[in-house]
């Protein structure tokens, strides 16, 4: 972490959860606001970009740190754009880096 004093300025890795929450106006015909599995396959497209990768290294971490806050934030606003349409719009997105430490990112 550039600009950071304490040990997590120094190389480090995380065992990632990635938690996502959609929210919408109306239910579809079948009761869902959006299949789970569509929700997975767009967070697996993003997370593969991620995993196992010096984040500092990846476009959207080369001049901001790959805080929780910022990783959120890419997380929020990929699955924003795959995902958003009249009737689903990604309401949150939080990253724990630990079980008892974690970042959330929403938009008003």
């Amino acid at each position: 972490m550039r600009d950071h004093k304490g040990e997590c300025e120094n190389l480090h890795g995380h065992n990632w959860k990635i938690e996502a929450a959609v929210s919408g106006n109306e239910l579809g015909k079948d009761g869902l606001i959006i299949d789970f599995k569509i929700i997975k396959e767009k967070m697996d497209k993003v997370l593969k970009k991620l995993d196992h990768k010096y984040l500092n290294e990846l476009e959207p971490f080369k001049k901001q740190n790959p805080s929780s806050e910022n990783i959120a934030r890419h997380i929020f606003e990929f699955l924003s754009r795959e995902l958003s349409n009249k009737n689903v719009r990604v309401s949150k997105v939080t990253v724990w880096e630990s079980d008892t430490a974690s970042a959330s990112y929403m938009e008003p």
